[in-house]
């Protein structure tokens, strides 16, 4: 069915005012007189989290028993903070409420990770979130995962393999055992604003990373060039297809990525 409502993250950062982000609920039914416009605003209760990239909860990732997705509930993870947010919108669609946050610490001292990006839900039903950067605000990839019953922090998901130096987006084809991932920034120097001079020493992440998706392994890495910085990661829909494309910031240039033996 058409989607009656649209969730969007809007952020205050560097508008010099201070007021916490919030996540924005818009009419999309053409039927309403409110059609286009934002009917919610759901504040979070801190300041200076910087709302990134929003993802479903379990039942809307790959999964092969063909079940019908229940939106229900959306995990958006903080990209300074390093927070963790759960809404719930299948109570209210049109007016979500928080119904548990993790905070930065026990990301911390748990997955020893931070500056979390994008978040996706695994066919085995738990969310996975991929993380730009350590505590310390260096340069550190790899994934922290969520309970997908209870949304509490379960640790980090690579399993016991080299850490990509940055980390940012991902996506995965489960019938075909991938996940592969693109690069970031690291955060604390990248905070500072783009200097072209920062090409050269490493701040700009400049590759993409293929995982064996069970093992939790990364298996093949990609060096796409320094003025690349691969971010958008997405396989075509086909859950057969063993191909994808990833978008890079700097270059402009947007790769296609296939399974050798489907080349053609």
């Amino acid at each position: 069915p058409r989607e009656e409502v649209a969730y969007v993250t809007c952020t205050y950062r560097s508008t010099c005012i201070e007021q916490p982000d919030f996540l924005a609920t818009v009419d999309l039914n053409p039927r309403s007189p409110h059609y286009g416009q934002v009917i919610h605003r759901l504040p979070m209760p801190n300041l200076k989290d910087e709302l990134h990239c929003a993802g479903w909860g379990p039942a809307c990732g790959c999964f092969e028993s063909g079940a019908v997705a229940k939106r229900t509930k959306l995990v958006l993870p903080c990209l300074i903070s390093s927070r963790i947010y759960v809404v719930d919108v299948g109570s209210q669609c049109r007016a979500p409420r928080i119904c548990k946050m993790i905070e930065p610490v026990d990301v911390f001292w748990k997955c020893n990770k931070g500056y979390l990006a994008v978040t996706h839900p695994l066919p085995n039903g738990d969310i996975l979130i991929a993380n730009m950067g350590d505590p310390a605000g260096n340069g550190k990839g790899g994934f922290v995962v969520l309970d997908g019953e209870t949304f509490e922090l379960k640790g980090n998901w690579e399993n016991e393999c080299e850490v990509p130096p940055t980390g940012y987006d991902f996506w995965y084809q489960p019938r075909h055992n991938v996940l592969v991932s693109s690069a970031g920034v690291v955060p604390k120097v990248a905070g500072r604003g783009f200097n072209p001079d920062d090409l050269k020493k490493g701040v700009f992440g400049r590759r993409l990373n293929v995982w064996n998706l069970s093992c939790r392994s990364l298996t093949q890495c990609f060096d796409l060039g320094e003025d690349s910085l691969p971010l958008n990661v997405r396989f075509l829909h086909n859950p057969d297809a063993a191909e994808g494309y990833v978008g890079c910031a700097l270059s402009g240039v947007v790769f296609r990525f296939y399974k050798s033996c489907e080349a053609s």
